[in-house]
């Protein structure tokens, strides 16, 4: 049974100033855009494999049910919704920051 891929509306703009940084950082759309595709193609796969993200490591965000998703340098944090068949992905940030406020 394939999942519903939703996102908040906060890991909309996440993604979008993740793109246009990489874009303007390293003069290169086309390097922006190929990095979309990357953590878009993640995302996609939650649809078939929910569960292939780990647990984190924080206590906080474990109890709250969080499944965390790595791509290169990005971590995507995401709740598994069984009964509805939804994955919904609250935040993409990068790992290198302290994140548990980001969520």
């Amino acid at each position: 049974m394939t999942y519903k891929i939703l996102r908040t509306d906060k890991a909309e703009d996440q993604l979008r100033d993740i793109i246009f940084y990489i874009a303007d950082d390293s003069g290169s759309p086309e390097l922006a855009l190929n990095y979309l595709e990357k953590i878009e193609t993640a995302i996609n796969r939650l649809a078939e494999f929910p569960e292939s993200g780990s647990i984190p490591r924080y206590s906080i965000l474990k109890k709250q049910g969080f499944r965390v998703l790595i791509v290169e340098k990005h971590l995507l944090f995401y709740k598994i919704n069984d009964s509805d068949k939804v994955v919904i992905i609250y935040a993409i940030v990068d790992s290198r920051r302290e994140y548990q406020h980001l969520i």
